[in-house]
């Protein structure tokens, strides 16, 4: 297939594209490029041709030729979508709407959308939510993700195909590093200070999978028959991989020699839910999970231990989402609507 991936520079999507071209697709990136100089180590693999573009200037003739497109350029995460949140709206609701209609305007049939189970927020109940629990966002992340998924949903029918994506909290080494994850962070805290001092008591629940995982779910999709993902909302991770925090935090540790932990009290973050996913072993049946935290953890330790990591390196600003838009912001490299500028002193 011809795809079109949104976000090609950024955590998802510098594991994405190497999979989609393994399997033989074409590719064509589309970026902004807010996180361009963050390249924790250099990446095997080909890359896409990327065009750098704002996804609310994209237009269909820029798009057209495609059959697929994977949408994952949005704002990142609760911190950085609390930073504007009227911005958050503008790009992770409108923005993603519009693309949607010019994708199906451009004679895209297949639509993955990078949705998250952080739309559950708090769940009330003892059993794993599903697709069809009520979702409870928490944050203007969450609120756009479902506004997404209400309002791409009617633009569905035999021309356009779209599909949901409700991610668990993705973990693991990626060229473009974040560490504001909570697998990527507790790893990076137990190399550079031998410590996982947590500030709450780490009982809330959390669904995770590893990024290389998301992309063989994606692969899944493309592949799958229309009927099998035609306007689907599918959670995506594994029964298995339903962690407590401390649990996590315990796991890391036991990687990472000499590591100690310890818990504080319960903290302001009430977001806690366990997810189930046997629709997604209904509709994708092909796919499994490669990974859980245990791998995850030790495939950071011999990446930092190659690398070797500092401090420094840890808290360099790209790798956490929202530091990097602080940046941007203060430095007047971007808009009050997060558009770059173009009167800057070296232009």
């Amino acid at each position: 297939m011809k795809v079109i991936v949104t976000g090609t520079e950024g955590y998802l999507g510098a594991l994405l594209v190497p999979q989609l071209l393994a399997q033989g697709h074409e590719v064509t990136g589309v970026d902004v490029g807010y996180y361009k100089n963050g390249y924790l180590y250099n990446a095997k693999g080909d890359q896409a041709a990327t065009i750098v573009k704002d996804i609310r200037h994209l237009t269909p003739e820029d798009i057209e030729g495609h059959d697929a497109m994977v949408h994952m350029a949005e704002l990142s995460n609760d911190p950085t979508g609390e930073l504007a949140q009227h911005i958050t709206y503008e790009i992770n609701h409108k923005g993603s709407v519009r693309l949607a209609q010019i994708a199906k305007d451009a004679g895209i049939r297949r639509f993955v959308y990078m949705s998250s189970c952080s739309v559950y927020g708090v769940s009330d109940s003892d059993k794993p939510v599903t697709e069809e629990t009520p979702v409870n966002p928490q944050t203007a992340y969450a609120e756009c993700k479902t506004l997404c998924e209400r309002d791409i949903l009617p633009l569905a029918d035999s021309s356009f195909s779209p599909v949901f994506f409700r991610n668990s909290t993705a973990f693991g080494a990626s060229p473009r590093q974040r560490f504001d994850l909570v697998v990527n962070n507790l790893s990076a805290l137990a190399w550079t200070t031998q410590e996982i001092k947590m500030t709450s008591d780490g009982t809330p629940w959390r669904p995770l999978i590893h990024g290389l995982d998301i992309g063989k779910a994606i692969c899944c999709a493309l592949a799958a028959p229309t009927d099998a993902i035609h306007g689907e909302i599918l959670n995506i991770g594994s029964n298995e991989q339903n962690y407590r925090v401390r649990e996590v935090a315990q796991i890391v540790a036991d990687c990472f020699p000499g590591c100690a932990t310890t818990f504080g009290t319960q903290g302001a973050d009430n977001r806690s839910y366990r997810v189930s996913f046997d629709k997604l072993s209904r509709h994708l049946p092909e796919f499994s999970c490669d990974w859980d935290a245990a791998k995850g953890a030790k495939q950071f330790y011999e990446l930092f231990n190659q690398i070797q990591l500092t401090a420094d390196d840890f808290s360099f600003r790209p790798y956490t989402r929202l530091k990097q838009l602080q940046y941007l912001i203060q430095t007047g490299q971007i808009d009050a609507d997060f558009f770059w500028k173009t009167n800057l002193a070296v232009a």
